[in-house]
């Protein structure tokens, strides 16, 4: 299949690699944009009665779904009804010229269309097939509807956050995020291997294990440390100090100290009592994890004689890790993202959106950034290319 890459692609190197993604929501969107960004062509198959439901979530960027613009750039639309005939004829088309097959459809929904990855790579050996589930494809589970915070409460993320009086969601969508990123390394991982092999690769991902690996900390602590973690709220649930502290302006700066060297440089240089370091309550992170709130009163009776900016100037000055707690529209205007320019304009129905580069930096390359395709913008032109 051709290439079509936004200007600038050429440069990347998946430009002559085709999509095809069976896609909605957020897992298989986020990686397949991933792709996307390193210049590959992604075909994004939707339905006609409305298309990808992400579309709809919302309408908080320009009139435009803020999910959906931020996982579905650079892509090409096509409708298809693949209960019709023509259109299923169109999409195993598309399949026998692609080098990638995602889809995060519903449970057994993609077998019951005749997409089985088994079936798929038997008719195409080069195709690498990527099924992105909720909680895998056997086990008691399998057939279970899976969305994001659901996944985070079965994989015991939500048990962990927030404080000691309920649990919290996170603020963003962890559990899709890491099984759209597990897909990702796994596609290109697969695609590596077939330049080698020559053959393509069935590949799974589901959202539960992506999101149980990610709970390897509080397991081993948990399993092996004879109680469970708590709920700490912004605080860190077994290193001390790490998390907010009140400054002498009514602000609160966030530090994280990591070792007992740090520990010693911020008693000497950022609290002016060397001898604190000495104190058996904080001797080691153990011991000052158990007196926690205690190093807290101290460290903030410090720093009441300072302001936020004060405090993390003496932070800063010792080598010790602090932050700021920014909004989101403060992160927005972020000095940094100014300064190293990651800000780009790319296209969308709704005019031109401003979003960040990717977090991958390959010298002399540019990310593709593409248009965010309108529903069903691309389905004449494929149509025209196949002969359809």
């Amino acid at each position: 299949m051709s290439s079509s890459p936004a200007e600038g692609a050429s440069h990347l190197p998946l430009r002559e690699v085709t999509v095809v993604a069976l896609e909605q929501a957020v897992a298989a969107p986020f990686a397949t944009r991933q792709l996307a960004d390193l210049g590959a062509r992604v075909v994004k198959i939707e339905r006609p009665d409305g298309g990808d439901f992400a579309r709809h979530y919302d309408r908080r960027a320009k009139g435009l779904s803020a999910y959906f613009v931020w996982v579905n750039r650079g892509k090409e639309s096509v409708v298809l009804d693949l209960k019709d005939a023509d259109d299923r004829s169109l999409l195993d088309r598309l399949l026998a010229r692609a080098d990638v097959f995602v889809q995060n459809l519903g449970p057994g929904a993609a077998s019951r269309l005749g997409l089985a990855p088994a079936a798929l790579r038997a008719a195409h050996p080069r195709l690498i097939t990527c099924d992105i589930t909720g909680y895998g494809t056997d086990g008691p589970y399998r057939d279970k509807k899976a969305y994001d915070l659901l996944v985070q409460c079965e994989a015991g993320l939500v048990s962990l956050t927030g404080g000691p009086d309920a649990p919290a969601r996170p603020g963003i969508s962890v559990a899709d995020i890491a099984g759209g990123m597990y897909a990702y390394t796994g596609i290109l991982t697969a695609l590596y291997e077939r330049e080698r092999t020559g053959e393509g690769s069935r590949l799974s991902v589901s959202l539960f294990d992506a999101l149980a690996e990610w709970m390897g900390h509080p397991y081993f602590a948990e399993a092996y440390g004879g109680a469970p973690l708590t709920r700490s709220g912004a605080r860190h649930p077994s290193i001390s100090p790490y998390g907010p502290y009140g400054c002498g302006d009514g602000t609160r700066v966030f530090l994280s100290v990591q070792s007992d060297r740090e520990w010693v440089a911020l008693c000497e240089r950022v609290l002016y009592r060397p001898g604190l370091s000495r104190d058996p309550r904080f001797a080691d992170n153990p011991s000052r994890h158990a007196h926690d709130a205690e190093l807290t009163d101290v460290i903030e009776e410090c720093f009441a004689a300072h302001t936020a900016d004060g405090v993390l100037a003496l932070l800063d000055g010792a080598g010790i890790a602090g932050a700021r707690l920014r909004t989101v529209a403060e992160f927005a205007a972020h000095p940094q993202l100014t300064a190293r320019d990651r800000w780009r304009a790319f296209p969308s129905p709704a005019g031109m959106l401003r979003g960040l580069l990717p977090p991958v930096e390959v010298a002399g390359r540019e990310a593709a950034m593409g248009a965010v395709p309108e529903l069903g913008e691309h389905t004449a032109a494929i149509r025209a290319e196949f002969g359809a």
